[in-house]
C-alpha cells in the first residue's frame, strides 16, 4: 500500500466570512479544522495542514502547519503546491478545512481509482458536480503546478484538465461535502447535523 500525506487547506482569507480564518470557526462547539482532523488524520499516513496565519493556533492541533510559498494568498492551489513540496510521500490527499463531514473512506476510495486507472489525479464528485479541493495527487506533479501557477493562472480544473484524472463518485455520501463560506451556511449546517 503506497504511504499517503494528508493536505487539510487551511490558507484562505475568509473574505465571505467576514475575514475572519474559517478553520479556527467553531462548527457545533468545535473548531472546523479540529472536525477535518478527525475524520481525515486515521486515513492518511501523515497530516500536514496549510496555513497563512494563526499558525500557533493551527499547530495545537498536533500536526505539521505549512504555508504557501508566496504571501499573496493565491489560493488552494498554492496551498496544494506547498504540501507537495512538503510531503513525505509520494501522493497527497487534498480536503478543505470548512468541510466538517468529510467521508471516513475519502482517501480509499481515491485511491482505489487512482490506482485502477493508472491516473495522475483522482477527484471526488457528487451528482456530477467536480469537487476538485477533494482529490489525490501524484507529488511528482509539483514542478507541472508550479507553472501552471507561475503562468498566472489560478482554477483547480484547469490545472488538471491536461493531466490523466479520475473523477470518483460519491453520490451515496453527497452531504459530506458539504462546505461552509458564510455565518449562514455554517447555521444552517449546525442545524441540519445536529437534527440527525
Amino acid at each position: 500500500m503506497e504511504k499517503i500525506t494528508g493536505l487539510i487547506l487551511a490558507g484562505g482569507r475568509g473574505i465571505r466570512m467576514g475575514n475572519i480564518d474559517k478553520g479556527l470557526k467553531l462548527f457545533n462547539g468545535i473548531a472546523l479544522v479540529a472536525h477535518a482532523v478527525q475524520r481525515f488524520a486515521p486515513q492518511v499516513d501523515e497530516l500536514l495542514i496549510n496555513a497563512n496565519c494563526h499558525h500557533e493556533e493551527y499547530g495545537a492541533f498536533g500536526h505539521r502547519v505549512i504555508a504557501d510559498a508566496n504571501a499573496d494568498f493565491a489560493g488552494p492551489l498554492a496551498g496544494l503546491l506547498a504540501g507537495m513540496t512538503h510531503a513525505r510521500h509520494p501522493l497527497i490527499a487534498c480536503v478543505p478545512c470548512d468541510s466538517p463531514l468529510l467521508p471516513a473512506d475519502l482517501v480509499s476510495r481515491l485511491l482505489a481509482a487512482l490506482q485502477r486507472d493508472h491516473a495522475d489525479v483522482a477527484v471526488a464528485t457528487t451528482h456530477a458536480r467536480s469537487h476538485p479541493v477533494f482529490c489525490l495527487v501524484n507529488t511528482s506533479l509539483a514542478p507541472h503546478l508550479q507553472a501552471y501557477l507561475d503562468s498566472g493562472q489560478r482554477k483547480f480544473e484547469k490545472w488538471y484538465a491536461d493531466l490523466k484524472t479520475v473523477e470518483v463518485s460519491f453520490d451515496d455520501d453527497a452531504a459530506a461535502f458539504s462546505n461552509i463560506n458564510t455565518i449562514d451556511e455554517l447555521a444552517a449546517l449546525e442545524q441540519s447535523s445536529t437534527e440527525k
